[in-house]
């Protein structure tokens, strides 16, 4: 199966794909203050659910979705008329690393870091869509221990692929921002966001698949999932939403 379809289905009942309630992504985008007519960019956009909760909030803002997922996007696009918000948004499929496309009053970039090659390189992107006192919203892990080998070998990681939240705060004022608000998401966001993702492949898996042998793929890639979590980065990675502020 591949990697990209187990994730769209996996993401079925959490379309916010980051350990994060819709609950707690509507207070972050609630720091956020686009001026009327404003453009809003989110790169790795998903499903588009931070830009279509952001268009609800903001009447007179106008939004673009970036992802290399087609199918992702294609939800998106249902979602957006869905809501009635078609008319606002842009949906692009591209590479977010290296489309370029004017500036914008706030950029988006949440959990979409590996797209990038690591924060450093998205806390470059992000500020190079901004326009002068624009504000971001960017959300990436951090170590909340040290990891030991069995998180390590479930993330395919090592230690310096991320930094403590104190370090990740600190990258973030490197690269030019002013930090602002932060959410640090809790173990039962991360609960929540990580049993969804496994019971919604397991479900299509005993339920949809078409064939034995995509069943048997999805089985697995949820199993892989499930252990590594359980066995491996549950209260180990933390993940951080900051909002950031462009002088």
């Amino acid at each position: 199966m591949d990697r990209a379809e187990a994730s769209r289905i996996a993401h079925r009942r959490h379309p916010i794909a980051a350990p994060i309630t819709e609950a707690n992504a509507r207070e972050l985008l609630g720091w956020l203050s686009p001026p009327p007519g404003g453009q809003v960019l989110d790169l790795g956009c998903g499903e588009g659910e931070w830009l279509l909760t952001l268009l609800a909030e903001h009447p007179d803002v106008r939004a673009v979705g970036v992802d290399v997922a087609a199918s992702a996007l294609d939800l998106a696009r249902s979602s957006a008329e869905r809501r009635g918000l078609d008319g606002r948004t842009t949906w692009i499929a591209d590479d977010a690393a290296t489309w370029r496309d004017g500036l914008f009053d706030a950029v988006l970039c949440v959990g979409a870091t590996h797209a990038f090659g690591g924060l450093d390189k998205t806390l470059d992107a992000v500020r190079a869509h901004l326009r002068p006192g624009g504000q971001a919203v960017v959300g990436d892990g951090f170590w909340e221990v040290a990891p030991g080998g069995a998180a390590l070998d479930a993330l395919d990681a090592v230690p310096g692929d991320f930094p403590d939240l104190p370090g990740l705060v600190q990258r973030a004022r490197e690269h030019g921002f002013e930090p602002g608000y932060c959410h640090v998401s809790t173990l039962a966001e991360w609960d929540e966001y990580e049993w969804s993702w496994t019971a919604s492949l397991t479900e299509w898996a005993l339920r949809e698949a078409p064939d034995e042998q995509q069943r048997q793929e999805a089985l697995a890639i949820a199993h892989e999932h499930r252990s590594g979590w359980l066995g491996g980065y549950r209260g180990v990675l933390g993940f951080a939403t900051l909002v950031l502020h462009h002088g």
